[in-house]
């Protein structure tokens, strides 16, 4: 079996402009924070980004890189609004396709089987269908319910993160909530997994192992790499670092924490705890 270990720059160096990109995880939970940052020290830019949104689409807005925005919400959690993202939503500065939670999971779902749709209830009779009014509507040949025919959500790259993984690609989450990483993997040509820690074997329930090897195309070990989102059990959402990047200008968090790579990164924290 192939060894799949990369860095993220070795991750950075096969994407392009104007790719398509899903970010896996979940608002401030678990997210591929040390591959998003690896982007934004690259020349990348005009990426679609599809994402359950957290400081990942916040970052890369701040930053230029996003030209469309594919997405459920983007949230801090505690932070209703992720403000970089904010300001440029309110300022019209972003072209966006705002879906449905379940919407958007049913694209990612008719992706990976391979469907160009999905049928679902979800948007009926609310404005998701005036905001996004390339959507269509089929009826069921059963009964005739009229049905939101949901498009698949086709990526070029998934990035995700997991708490531990092996080298070969199979990787294991050992917190509360899969969030739907593994139909971002299934949806996209390529993929790619950070991780806390890659092992030999694993420990744990055997339904933990989200991803297996032919869902993944390179693994990348990053301890603390979804910092400032949490990482469950590994470590929490990193509340205080949380507030700071929402209260910071742009360009003073930017140099601080966002100029020396990923090590850079880290020691920036550490200096500033």
């Amino acid at each position: 079996m192939r060894d799949k270990r990369m860095t993220p720059a070795d991750v950075v160096a096969e994407l392009s402009d104007g790719m398509t990109i899903g970010i896996g995880g979940w608002g401030s939970r678990r997210k591929p924070m040390a591959l998003v940052r690896a982007i934004l020290d690259s020349p990348l830019k005009n990426l679609t980004i599809v994402s359950y949104g957290g400081p990942d689409v916040g970052l890369l807005a701040a930053a230029g890189k996003i030209r469309k925005l594919v997405f459920g919400f983007v949230s801090l959690d505690t932070v209703a609004y992720d403000p970089y993202f904010q300001k440029l939503r309110q300022e019209g500065d972003l072209d966006v396709t705002e879906l449905d939670e379940g919407m958007f999971q049913c694209g990612l779902l008719a992706a990976g089987h391979r469907l160009p749709f999905l049928p679902i209830r979800a948007g009926l009779g609310s404005d998701v269908m005036r905001t996004n009014p390339e959507l269509r509507t089929v009826k069921s040949p059963y009964d005739g319910e009229e049905l939101v025919a949901m498009p698949a959500l086709h990526l070029d790259v998934a990035l995700v993160h997991m708490n531990r993984a092996d080298q070969h690609g199979n990787a294991q989450y050992l917190g509360p909530d899969p969030y739907f990483d593994d139909l971002f993997c299934l949806a996209a040509k390529r993929r790619y997994v950070s991780c806390e820690k890659i092992v030999d074997t694993f420990e744990g329930p055997m339904q933990t192992l989200l991803l297996n090897r032919m869902m993944v195309d390179g693994v990348v070990e990053t301890p603390n790499g979804a910092h400032f989102t949490s990482c469950v059990p590994d470590y929490t959402r990193d509340e205080q670092f949380q507030k700071l990047y929402a209260e910071a200008n742009w360009d003073s968090f930017a140099d601080r924490f966002l100029t020396g790579g990923e090590r850079g990164y880290q020691e920036a924290v550490q200096a500033w705890r």
